[in-house]
């Protein structure tokens, strides 16, 4: 049997000099397994103690940890708090001025109304004050210029009727009676004040055969009664819708617009340029018939403006020198002044 071992500390580690707690101890050998048993448990619970103390340990630090940030939380709540604070005292100074401002808005509103409703009310009295002295003014002064603007027309309508009963004595006018209304124009030769008949049959029945004095006659005939028109025309100061370009025996009139119907009797080489300004002849010779009476028709139009101008009907589209007889006629009458 062995002798019993000795549990001590190491003699060469022992800094110190050995308490009498840590005397050595003698354990007899039916004990020893008792001991490191108990020992081995004793072990076994600080190891199990110092784990639990690390456990620990950690969640204390994370306590801490959420403890620092809660704390940093509520420091920027603090902050943001007063910030609001410090907002709420702005915001209820600005309120304040605002109401200030408001009242002073509301007083200068109520001042400025009153004195609108004065200026409207003085406003008032001096516009019906003006419209009394403008009527006033103008029934002293419609009087007068009503009588001076009938004077000046009058002279106007005066000077107008000499002008026309020279354009008369130019080119008298004569009209033979006959069946047709087709059937006649005349010359208006300026030596004569009679005029010389001329008889003349539609354009549309002449021809290559029809006799050339006949239409020489005519084509002379419808020169003058271009000239006479053109020349009212300009003493009543009314632009011609269809415009003449003057020459004696070869005069033409203008169509600056022809429409479709008047298109119909022109050539298939006009139809192409029918927006263009067209001229027809006033005259026979060397020219399609209908082309001439197309002429006439558009002289009677400008004839049958005038008319129309001087607050008289036309006679009809064929009658060209019954239409200009009556144009002069109610021109040097006495009507004519006081329309």
């Amino acid at each position: 049997m062995e002798p019993d071992r000795i549990l001590s500390p190491d003699p060469s580690t022992s800094k110190s000099k050995p308490t009498e707690s840590e005397k050595e101890k003698f354990i007899e050998w039916e004990d020893y397994e008792h001991e490191v048993a108990r020992l081995w448990s004793l072990s076994s619970s600080l190891n199990e103690s110092k784990q639990k103390k690390q456990n620990f340990e950690q969640k204390l630090r994370s306590l801490i940890q959420v403890k620092e940030e809660a704390l940093s939380r509520l420091n920027k709540l603090e902050e943001m708090k007063e910030r609001v604070e410090a907002r709420k005292l702005v915001i209820e100074r600005i309120k304040g001025q605002s109401k200030v401002a408001a009242e002073n808005s509301t007083k200068e509103e109520e001042r400025l109304s009153s004195e609108v409703r004065s200026l409207l009310v003085a406003g008032t009295a001096l516009s019906v004050a003006s419209k009394q002295l403008q009527d006033s003014r103008r029934s002293l002064a419609g009087e007068r210029g009503y009588v001076r603007l009938t004077k000046l027309q009058k002279k106007l309508r005066l000077r107008q009727q000499f002008m026309i009963s020279q354009v008369s004595l130019l080119y008298p006018i004569k009209i033979s009676a006959g069946p047709s209304e087709e059937q006649e124009l005349e010359s208006f030769p300026s030596s004569s004040k009679s005029g010389l008949n001329l008889t003349m049959a539609p354009f549309t029945k002449m021809s290559f055969f029809t006799d050339k004095k006949e239409v020489q006659r005519s084509a002379s005939a419808l020169g003058h009664v271009a000239h006479a028109v053109s020349l009212i025309a300009s003493y009543l100061e009314v632009p011609l819708r269809y415009s003449l370009r003057l020459g004696g025996s070869n005069s033409y009139i203008i169509d600056c617009a022809p429409s479709v119907e008047s298109s119909d009797l022109l050539s298939s080489t006009m139809l192409t340029a029918n927006t263009k300004p067209v001229e027809f002849p006033l005259f026979l010779e060397g020219q399609d018939t209908t082309r001439a009476a197309y002429a006439v028709f558009l002289l009677n139009k400008d004839l049958e403006q005038l008319l129309n101008y001087i607050g008289v009907r036309s006679l009809g589209p064929r009658h060209v020198l019954a239409n200009l007889k009556e144009l002069t006629r109610t021109i040097q009458s006495a009507e004519f002044l006081d329309s």
